[in-house]
């Protein structure tokens, strides 16, 4: 009979925990992730003042701060999402990563959750223009909150996209282009010329149930205040959609 300890059973997420805490820092390890915040920061504030008109609305609301919310994660989500898989496919580095304690299920949500908060820390550098508005007039402050709760929701779901398509290839650059033209599909969908071509190809109830799926029709209800059960679970479905599919796609190669 063996002399020799057992070997402590790992706590159960302790592998998450490890693999979400890897993947956060090493966003902020090159000057790419500091360039992004800026760019996100800076698009966000102006697309609100320059095409929103936001000042000259004499309003104190952010409805037309997060109306180009769903444009924005379109391009920077699949950018941020680009180098969940594909970077580690490329560098060879994803079987060293599974040499760990750690399944695939584990490595899949700690890199999409460390993900999905880097997004959220862009959002969040963005709060100087909430307490400006707070400041210079009285808004509904449950209004701003829920405008936040549905951009991060949004991010998520872009995110979610974004992961499949870095699965599915090597290259960081291939899985970008792929994520930012199906977000940007989701993002027409229910806007302008967009929804006249859908009015004109499909029936009345078929156009309905298309619009539905748009990335703007969904975070609306939020920018208004509600939080609202339907779009609250369309954002988290395909959220967590993308990243079930992509890990599976993961785990069949």
């Amino acid at each position: 009979m063996s002399d020799q300890p057992a070997s402590p059973t790992p706590r159960p997420g302790a592998a998450f925990w490890a693999v979400l805490r890897r993947e956060f820092a090493g966003y902020f390890r090159t000057p790419l992730a500091y360039v992004f915040l800026a760019v996100f920061n800076a698009f966000a504030i102006s697309l609100a003042f320059f095409i929103g008109n936001i000042y000259e609305a004499g309003v104190a609301s952010l409805d037309r701060f997060f109306l180009y919310h769903p444009w924005l994660w379109a391009f920077l989500a699949p950018a941020a999402g680009a180098r969940l898989w594909a970077e580690e496919r490329r560098q060879g580095t994803l079987e060293l990563l599974l040499t760990w304690p750690v399944t695939v299920w584990q490595a899949a949500l700690g890199k999409f959750f460390a993900a999905w908060l880097f997004l959220g820390s862009a959002l969040l550098i963005t709060l100087p223009m909430a307490f400006t508005v707070c400041y210079l007039g009285d808004p509904d402050v449950g209004v701003i909150v829920s405008g936040y709760v549905g951009s991060f929701l949004c991010a998520g779901a872009c995110l979610g996209i974004a992961a499949i398509a870095s699965a599915l290839t090597r290259s960081q650059v291939i899985a970008f282009v792929t994520g930012f033209l199906a977000c940007f599909v989701l993002v027409l969908v229910g806007y302008g010329v967009f929804d006249e071509l859908l009015s004109g190809a499909f029936a009345t109830g078929t156009v309905d149930e298309i619009r539905r799926l748009g990335l703007w029709r969904n975070l609306e209800p939020f920018t208004l205040g509600l939080i609202d059960l339907r779009p609250t679970a369309y954002f988290l479905t395909v959220a967590f959609a993308g990243l079930g599919l992509s890990t599976l796609i993961v785990e069949r190669r």
